[in-house]
C-alpha cells in the first residue's frame, strides 16, 4: 500500500510539475503589456517585445482560389512557406483577415474551409514559435486582382465608408470581433483570446475616417469594448496613419498603440524603378508623435515594402529607419506563396519569396536582425552616413546588404568582406561569393553550425527573373523560372577545415558529393558537413531549433525551354576598342554553341558568346565593326532540341531561307561630338517617375521622330484628406533615371560644361520651372529657368547648378511622411556620378502664380561643351 501511494504521489508530481512548465510557457507570451512609455513589454521578464516577418495571404481570397485553381494542397502549401519563414528567422506574423468570406451580414463567424485554413496556419507558425499581429476587420472585398466575388460578410453588404458609421454594420462588427476572439482554434485547441503567440490585435485595416473626432472616439471605443468583451487583456491597435488629424480620437478611445505602414517607393509603377532609392528610406518621421507618447502608445508597422524594386539593399535601411522611430515589431507585404510566385499575380507591385526573390528574401532576414539587435529611438545620422550602423552595413552600388556580427554573416550579394571572427560563426547565409563561401548558383545557401565540427548546410535552386514582375501579370505568364543545377562550392572555415565529409538529408536527395580540399559539387537540398575526424551524434533526423535537421523544400525545375536575356547597349561613341555584349542564357537542354549574328549596314558577321560563369555568356564586337550607324545584332543559340534565335525565341536561325522574324536588339554608334541625351521624350517618357496627372501625355513634336512630354497640373497644392493638419507644399516635380542610358558613355561627361534643355511654356505665358540634377548619393543640384511659350534651347552652365531640395520620387506613402530629401551636400555637383533629372513646377514662382494651373512640355535635356 505505501509502495502504491508512493507511486501515486511521484505521478502525481510527474504530472503537476509538467502541467506547470506548460503554464509557465503559455504565461510567458499571454503577459504582453504597454507600459507607461509606450513600450510593449514581456510580462515574465519585463523585456521590449521585438519581432520582425511579413504578411501571407495563402488560406484567402486570390491566394486561396488560385492555389484550387493550380490543384494545389493549401495545408502542404502552408507547411513548406512556413519552414521558409523558420529558415529567415522570423519570428512574427500579420495578415487582415478576409471578414467578407468568414463572417455574414450580421457579423456572425462562419465555420468554413478559409477559416480552418487560417486556423492551421496559426498551428504551424505557433509550432516554428513565430508570433502574430491580427487584424480580423480587413474591409476588403476578396477579388483582387480578380473581381470581387459575392461573399456572405458584412464588409461586402455594407463597404468600407458605411461599416464605420451605419449603426447595422457597427453591430455586426462587435458581434463579429467578440465571436472572432472566442473562436477556438481546433488545431491548437485554445481560442483567440487566450493564444499566447497572438501578441496584439489591430481592429481594422486602413479606415478612413470621415467624421468629427468624437464621432470617430465612439466608433473605436464600440470596437474595443467588443475586443475586451471576451476577457482578453491582449493590446489593441488601431491605424492611425490614415486620417491622422485624428490621432487624440483615436487613443481616447482606449487603444494600448497605433499602426503604420510604409511604401517609400509608391505603388504601381508596372516596371522596376532605376536608381538609388535610399534617400527615399533615410527616416521615418512621425509628425504627430507626440500625441503617441502622451498616450503612451507603443508603435507597430503592418505592412511596408519597397514597391517595384527587385534590388537587396532598401530593406535594412527601412528597419534600421522604423528603429529610429520608436517602432518595435514590423511585417513586409506581401510574402508570396511559393505556388504561385512563378507569375507574382497576388500584388503585382510586391514581389517577395525567398525560392523566386532569394536576395531580396535575404535582405529581410537581415532586417529581422536589425529589430533584434539595435535599440528603439537611437539616430543614425543623414544618409549617406547612415550606411554603417552596428553590424550592419548597406551599398547601393553593390545592391548589398550585410549584418556581419561575432556570430552571423548575413549577405545578400557578393561580397569581399571579412567576416567578424570567423572563428566564432555559427550562421552563414547568403548568395554569390564571400570570402567563406565561393558559389557559383543564384539560389541562397544556409550554413548552421550543430556543434564544433559540426554544420548544416542548405542549398536552394536558382532563381532567374525572365520577365518583367512588375506589370500586368496573370497565371500563364511567367515572370520567373526555377533551376536546379549542380555547381562548385568552396568553404573556408576553420571549423571544418578540409576533406570534410559531406552527406545528404533531406528525403529522396541521394546526391553524394566528392569533396577535394574545401571544395566541392552541390545540387540544391540539406546536408550534414562533419569535420574530419570528428564523430557526431546527430542523424539528420533530429529538430533543431525550429526546424528539422532534414527538412527542405524548393519548386521543382520549371525551365521549360530555352531563354536568353539580354538588354543593348542603347549607345556608344564610334572609336570604342570593342563593345562587350553580355547575355544571361538558361535552357533545360545543355547549350552546345551561343552567338552574336550582327548586321552592320549590309555586312553580316559572327561573333561566339563564350560561356564566363553560372548563365552568363560574353562576346566581344571588335572596334572594326563599330562604324557610325546602327548595329543590329541577333543571339543565337543552339541545344540539341534545336536552334533558336533571339528576340523573338523563334525555331532555326537568320541564314535559313525560311526564318521570316526580322526582329533585333539595336545599339546606336554616335561620332565623336554627338551629344549625349540625358532625356528624349520620345524615348523616355514611359519612365518618368511622377504624381499621376489626368493631363500628363506624349505628344509628337515639330519634326519627324521628336515628341514632347507634356504636363498639366491643375493645382499645385490639394489638400491631403489623410493629414488635413499638413502644411502646404506647392510643387510639381517628376524624374527620370538616365544612369542606364549614359553607362557606356560616361567617360565624356566630364567634358561637357552645359545642359540644354529643350522645352516651352503651353500656358501662352512664361513659366518658371526648376532643372537639377540628382546625383547617386541623392542630392540635387539646380537653378530656375523661365521657359517661354515658344519652343527653344536654353543653355544653363553646370557650374551655375546650386544645392536644391531633392524630392522624394516616387511620393513616398504614407503622406505625412516629407515631401523632401534634405541632403547635406553643399559642394559643387560632380556629374560623374549623376544618375537623374529633376523637374520642378513651384520653386521661384510668386503667391499668385502657385493659385493657378500649370502646364510645359519638354522634348529633350542633353549635355553639350
Amino acid at each position: 500500500m505505501k509502495q502504491m501511494n508512493a507511486f501515486f504521489y511521484l505521478f502525481l508530481f510527474l504530472s503537476v510539475g509538467a502541467s506547470i512548465g506548460l503554464q509557465a510557457q503559455e504565461i510567458d507570451k499571454q503577459d504582453v503589456f504597454v507600459d507607461d512609455n509606450g513600450v510593449m513589454r514581456w510580462g515574465h521578464n519585463m523585456e521590449e517585445v521585438k519581432g520582425f516577418g511579413v504578411n501571407y495571404s495563402a488560406p484567402f481570397a486570390h491566394g486561396f482560389r488560385t492555389a484550387k485553381k493550380l490543384g494545389i494542397d493549401l495545408k502542404e502549401a502552408i507547411d513548406k512557406d512556413v519552414y521558409h519563414f523558420s529558415r529567415l528567422d522570423f519570428d512574427l506574423y500579420r495578415i487582415h483577415v478576409w471578414d467578407t468570406e468568414i463572417s455574414d451580414a450580421e457579423g456572425n463567424l462562419l465555420e468554413n474551409e478559409h477559416l480552418e485554413l487560417f486556423d492551421y496556419l496559426l498551428k504551424q507558425l505557433k509550432d516554428r514559435n513565430i508570433n502574430y499581429v491580427i487584424t480580423p476587420i480587413a474591409y476588403w472585398g476578396n477579388g483582387w486582382p480578380e473581381p470581387d466575388e459575392e461573399t456572405p460578410g458584412f464588409s461586402h453588404r455594407y463597404g468600407k465608408d458605411n461599416s464605420l458609421t451605419d449603426p447595422d454594420a457597427i453591430k455586426a462588427q462587435e458581434n463579429y470581433l467578440a465571436e472572432f476572439l472566442e473562436h477556438v482554434n481546433p488545431h491548437t485547441g485554445v481560442a483567440y483570446k487566450d493564444e499566447p503567440n497572438l501578441i496584439a490585435i489591430e481592429i481594422s485595416n486602413e479606415p478612413h475616417h470621415r467624421g468629427t473626432p468624437e464621432e470617430v472616439t465612439t466608433f473605436v471605443k464600440k470596437m474595443v469594448d467588443a475586443l475586451r468583451s471576451t476577457g482578453t487583456k491582449k493590446p489593441i491597435f488601431y491605424n492611425v496613419s490614415h486620417s491622422v488629424h485624428l490621432a487624440d480620437a483615436y487613443f481616447a478611445a482606449g487603444i494600448q498603440g497605433g499602426t503604420f505602414q510604409w511604401y517609400p517607393t509608391g505603388l504601381g509603377f508596372q516596371k522596376e524603378l532605376e536608381g538609388n532609392l535610399l534617400p527615399n528610406v533615410n527616416e521615418y518621421k512621425i509628425p504627430f508623435d507626440e500625441v503617441i507618447k502622451k498616450n503612451s502608445g507603443a508603435k507597430l508597422v503592418y505592412e511596408f515594402d519597397a514597391a517595384d524594386v527587385n534590388k537587396s539593399y532598401i530593406y535594412p535601411s527601412m528597419a534600421r529607419s522604423f528603429r529610429e522611430a520608436g517602432i518595435q515589431i514590423a511585417t513586409h507585404f506581401a510574402y508570396d506563396p511559393t505556388y504561385m510566385a512563378h507569375a507574382n499575380t497576388e500584388y503585382n507591385t510586391h514581389y517577395m519569396n525567398l525560392a523566386y526573390t532569394p536576395a531580396k528574401a535575404l535582405a529581410l532576414m537581415i532586417s529581422g536582425k536589425v529589430f533584434h539587435k539595435i535599440p528603439m529611438n537611437q539616430d543614425y545620422d543623414t544618409y549617406p552616413q547612415n550606411l554603417t550602423f552596428e553590424d550592419f552595413e548597406i551599398s547601393y552600388e553593390q545592391d548589398l546588404a550585410i549584418f556581419n556580427s561575432e556570430e552571423e554573416f548575413i549577405y545578400t550579394n557578393s561580397n569581399t568582406h571579412s567576416p567578424k571572427n570567423i572563428s566564432q560563426l555559427n550562421k552563414i547565409a547568403g548568395t554569390g561569393n564571400s570570402e567563406v563561401v565561393k558559389y557559383e548558383g543564384n539560389g541562397a545557401y544556409f550554413l548552421d553550425k550543430l556543434e564544433n565540427g559540426v554544420w548544416r548546410l542548405e542549398v536552394m535552386p536558382d532563381a532567374i527573373l525572365v520577365d518583367n514582375p512588375f506589370g500586368r501579370n496573370n497565371l500563364d505568364k511567367t515572370v520567373a523560372v526555377i533551376n536546379w543545377h549542380k555547381w562548385m562550392m568552396s568553404l573556408v572555415l576553420p571549423d571544418l577545415g578540409e576533406n570534410f565529409t559531406i552527406r545528404s538529408l533531406n528525403p529522396g536527395n541521394n546526391f553524394k558529393p566528392e569533396i577535394k580540399g574545401n571544395s566541392f559539387a552541390i545540387e540544391p537540398g540539406t546536408y550534414l558537413l562533419t569535420r574530419k575526424n570528428v564523430q557526431t551524434a546527430y542523424t539528420g533526423k533530429e529538430k533543431w531549433r525550429h526546424i528539422n535537421l532534414n527538412e527542405f523544400y524548393a519548386p521543382e525545375t520549371t525551365v521549360t525551354k530555352t531563354y536568353v536575356l539580354h538588354e543593348p547597349v542603347k549607345e556608344i561613341m564610334v572609336g570604342e576598342k570593342s563593345l562587350e555584349i553580355n547575355a544571361q542564357i538558361v535552357s533545360n537542354d545543355k547549350v552546345e554553341k551561343a552567338e552574336v549574328w550582327l548586321q552592320n549596314g549590309n555586312s553580316y558577321h559572327s561573333i561566339e558568346l563564350k560561356h564566363k560563369q553560372a548563365y552568363t555568356y560574353s562576346a566581344l564586337i571588335p572596334e572594326d565593326l563599330l562604324q557610325p550607324g546602327f548595329l543590329k545584332y541577333r543571339i543565337i543559340v543552339s541545344t540539341r532540341l534545336g536552334t533558336f534565335t533571339y528576340p523573338g525565341n523563334l525555331s532555326g536561325s537568320p541564314g535559313d531561307w525560311d526564318y521570316y522574324d526580322k526582329g533585333s536588339y539595336t545599339t546606336r554608334i554616335v561620332r565623336e561630338k554627338t551629344p549625349l541625351y540625358l532625356f528624349n521624350a520620345a524615348e523616355d517618357h514611359e519612365h518618368v517617375v511622377g504624381k499621376w496627372q489626368r493631363g500628363n501625355k506624349l505628344v509628337p513634336g515639330l519634326l519627324p521622330g521628336q515628341a514632347e512630354y507634356q504636363v498639366k497640373v491643375e493645382q499645385l497644392f490639394v489638400k491631403d484628406e489623410e493629414n488635413l493638419n499638413a502644411l502646404p507644399v506647392y510643387d510639381y516635380s517628376f524624374r527620370y533615371n538616365f544612369s542606364e542610358k549614359i553607362k557606356v558613355r560616361e567617360g565624356e561627361i566630364s567634358q561637357n560644361q552645359h545642359l540644354v534643355l529643350k522645352g516651352r511654356s503651353l500656358t501662352g505665358k512664361s513659366k518658371k520651372i526648376q532643372v537639377a540634377v540628382v546625383d547617386k548619393h541623392g542630392a540635387a543640384f539646380g537653378k530656375i529657368i523661365e521657359l517661354a511659350p515658344e519652343e527653344k534651347d536654353y543653355i544653363i552652365n553646370i557650374k551655375d547648378l546650386q544645392p536644391v531640395k531633392t524630392v522624394s520620387l516616387p511620393r513616398p506613402y504614407p503622406t505625412f511622411l516629407s515631401y523632401y530629401f534634405e541632403h547635406e551636400n553643399r559642394n559643387d555637383l560632380n556629374m560623374e556620378v549623376a544618375e537623374a533629372l529633376q523637374i520642378s513646377i513651384g520653386p521661384g514662382l510668386e503667391e499668385p502664380e502657385l493659385q493657378v494651373s500649370q502646364e510645359i512640355g519638354i522634348t529633350s535635356l542633353r549635355l553639350e561643351k
